[in-house]
């Protein structure tokens, strides 16, 4: 059991390298947090490091589909910073987008599974190990779903299969971690502007089979979203949050 108490709260956050994980850990550093940068790349991390002009931040080469590499990114950040007091669970994979069912390889299908849903199992309970064995106990797992956990886009069935799979663990964890003060939530982000959604302002396929350029919004606006659900006290969790851009087609889609 680990027993070191700190005053700065402890974060981890995957796919810290780009897009929204970037835009998360920049937010906590600055707010104050201490952060595990999880990605692939080396690199990229020490760039999202650099953003945020903060020393209290480690980046950890990983790949969240890999056991190993996700038991050495917790080790890593224990014996750095003490404890976890949050997960953002946010790495992930579109996969080859705009293939449809029938032409969609196994090994696609397998690399999207792997890297949304086996990736958020294993960061999750790694993180809720150490949650639950720490002094003082507990902690939040915020899991990073999307508005297609909801409603599909076309030609996306691995992406929406797992996003749908995370609906069901966050719940289940969330039940779990109650006896242990461990509060588990899910944010569902449509068209946050980053690279993955850059094509959504040229054109995006609809349901009708037409391609039209769709609204998207500030990433830092999801950022925020996320920091407020992280710093509320462990007695209240926002379970689902729903964060889009105003006037994309989601309500109604298709």
């Amino acid at each position: 059991m680990n027993a070191v108490e700190t005053d700065t709260r402890v974060a981890v956050v995957t796919g810290a390298g780009s897009g929204i994980g970037r835009a998360v850990a920049v937010e906590l550093l600055r707010a104050g947090w201490s952060v595990a940068l999880a990605g692939r790349r080396t690199r990229t991390l020490e760039e999202t490091a650099a953003l945020a002009g903060t020393a209290a931040s480690l980046a950890v080469r990983t790949d969240v589909s890999q056991p190993d590499d996700v038991a050495a990114l917790f080790a890593a950040t224990v014996e750095r910073f003490g404890r976890v007091d949050l997960l953002f669970n946010n790495a992930g994979t579109f996969g080859p987008g705009g293939v449809p069912v029938e032409e969609l390889s196994y090994e696609a299908w397998r690399h999207v599974v792997d890297t949304n849903l086996n990736g958020a199992f294993l960061c999750a309970q790694a993180a809720y190990r150490q949650m639950k064995e720490q002094t003082p106990r507990g902690g939040r797992i915020i899991n990073n779903g999307s508005i297609s956990a909801h409603t599909p886009r076309p030609h996306s069935v691995a992406y929406t299969a797992t996003k749908h799979a995370l609906t069901g663990l966050t719940k289940s964890l969330s039940l779990d971690g109650r006896a242990y003060g461990i509060a588990v939530g899910q944010i569902d982000i449509g068209n946050a502007a980053t690279d993955m959604t850059a094509r959504m302002q040229t054109g995006a396929l609809q349901a009708d089979g037409e391609v039209r350029p769709e609204p998207v919004m500030d990433v830092a606006d999801v950022a925020r979203t996320v920091r407020h659900m992280a710093e509320l006290p462990l007695e209240a969790n926002v379970q689902f949050a729903t964060v889009l851009a105003t006037a994309m087609p989601y309500v109604g889609r298709g």
